[in-house]
């Protein structure tokens, strides 16, 4: 047993940044290829949900039992892969030629923010953030004339999201019974580095080597993170 310690040299954390943005279009359930995004500014997952049900009985408060917690959030960017259309409820008509207001395909999302410290600062680690099963709200697009203080228009959408079970490859529930999830977080400070290349060679892709060749960008669903992890 210790005195606990505040604030010890190596252990003032933060977390900054966003990039590495990939958009996955969802097929059947899956997420099959990754592209990458560009231009990304701010992504924000705001958890909402659990609300307090307290019940009450025996003259006292009982129970406190919370409601189900989903996930929503938000992006802004300066532009969008043309991936990105489709889940923004665009269609070509031909060419370089949209029709809106069509239905939104669902898609997933993986990005990757800066872990810091006091003596490594932005060297110290990172953290990539899987988020599965959304679909993005139509957004106001604004534009504005150019003036003598110009400005790209940043455009943005909020999302929400419909959780994948957290099942074995056969569909059974893994142990210590997981509820279904939006979101998966992983810090490269707390993960072996072998597996984490691994995994992201999965997210990201691979380049042929030799007369091998490369594989396509895609995010494995939540056993097949925990398989290559483990």
């Amino acid at each position: 047993m210790a005195k606990l310690v505040w604030d010890t040299v190596g252990e003032r954390y933060y977390e900054t940044g966003v990039k590495n943005v990939v958009l996955y279009p969802q097929v059947n359930g899956a997420y099959p290829t990754g592209v990458a995004w560009n231009g990304i500014t701010n992504v924000t997952q705001t958890p909402t949900g659990a609300d307090s049900n307290p019940i009450y009985a025996d003259d006292i408060k009982y129970l406190d039992i919370r409601s189900v917690e989903e996930e929503e959030g938000s992006i802004t960017a300066y532009t969008y892969p043309d991936e990105w259309a489709a889940c923004d409820g665009s269609a070509a008509l031909t060419t370089g030629v949209y029709i809106h207001q069509q239905p939104r395909q669902a898609f997933g999302l993986c990005y990757r923010t800066v872990l810091g410290n006091d003596t490594q600062y932005e060297n110290y680690g990172y953290k990539l953030h899987l988020i599965y099963g959304a679909t993005a709200s139509p957004s106001e697009k604004s534009h504005d004339t150019i003036n003598d203080s110009p400005e790209a228009v940043e455009m943005s959408w909020d999302f929400t999201t419909v959780p994948v079970a957290v099942v074995d490859a056969n569909g059974q529930p893994l142990s210590g019974g997981y509820k279904n999830t939006s979101s998966i977080e992983i810090d490269s400070t707390k993960v072996d580095a072998t597996k984490l290349a691994a995994l992201e060679a999965i997210l990201y892709g691979t380049d042929g080597t030799g007369s091998g060749t490369g594989t396509t960008a895609r995010l494995p669903l939540p056993y097949e993170v925990l398989s290559t992890l483990s």
